[in-house]
């Protein structure tokens, strides 16, 4: 089975805590996170990545280190912190449950919080003002909404279903979010992922295509582009899930690159 690429250069990793301010009674908490970066020299630029249900796991951490060994400093913070601050699932039944738990207790609100700070802690690390995120799953949905911050320049949604019918926390469905994103949003969504079926990709569609002035989000060019992966279902970027889908995380990983490098070049 082929794999997404290990890090190509040397990197280092650990364990870090994002400050974050908060509105309920504590004026400040600390948020664990995954951090990486290359061993040496300054990063080309800086990611924030956004888990999914199952926390900063393996896997998680993986695509952190990754990113490191392509030159950025990137970060994976636990959104779920302050239910599970060591939230770390495995691809099973029991892990699913769990962490649909902890993910029904986030809201958009909260992620902003913490996107915020985490975007803050970076910029304070290395100075990069133009930042990237990416998320996986429910992380999709969650930078999706991350996106409307202005210090994201490029973003990677990956397969964050119901955007066109929820958003974490009550309010307007997350989708209404786009035409306020101020940078550039790349979807990706498998043709056959049941959890988003081909009406919600169609209202996906039809959002990016509006709020990029009509450029349509399957053709490339465009701010907004809609990458669908053919008979990709739920989670094919990642190989410890059983939806992994070779073909599909290989076009997925090498176009978040090439945003990645066009949109966060310095200057």
């Amino acid at each position: 089975m082929a794999h997404l690429p290990a890090p190509r250069g040397a990197i280092r990793a650990e364990w870090v805590t994002i400050p974050v301010q908060t509105c309920a009674g504590v004026s400040e908490a600390a948020m664990p996170a995954w951090w990486a970066r290359p061993a040496e020299g300054e990063p080309r630029g800086a990611v924030l990545v956004l888990p999914e249900v199952f926390g900063v796991n393996g896997w998680v951490r993986s695509v952190v280190d990754r990113l490191a060994g392509e030159g950025y400093g990137a970060l994976a913070i636990n959104t779920f912190w302050r239910t599970a601050p060591a939230l770390d699932l495995g691809y099973d039944a029991e892990g699913l449950a769990l962490g649909r738990e902890h993910r029904d207790q986030v809201s958009a609100h909260q992620l902003l919080a913490d996107a915020g700070s985490a975007a803050a802690w970076l910029r304070q690390r290395h100075g990069h003002q133009r930042l990237g995120c990416v998320g996986f799953c429910f992380g999709g949905h969650l930078a999706l909404i991350a996106a409307t911050l202005p210090c994201f320049a490029a973003t990677c949604d990956f397969y964050g279903a119901r955007v066109a019918s929820f958003r974490p926390g009550g309010g307007a469905p997350s989708l209404e979010l786009v035409e306020a994103i101020p940078g550039r949003l790349w979807c990706f969504c498998g043709g056959a992922d049941p959890l988003m079926p081909p009406e919600e990709i169609a209202a996906i569609e039809a959002a990016l295509t509006d709020a990029d002035g009509g450029s349509p989000a399957r053709e490339p060019g465009g701010r907004h582009r809609l990458i669908v992966a053919p008979g990709a279902a739920h989670g094919y970027l990642c190989e410890a899930r059983a939806d992994f889908n070779p073909e599909g995380a290989r076009q997925g990983w090498a176009a978040m690159l090439k945003l990645f490098a066009e949109a966060l070049a310095p200057g």
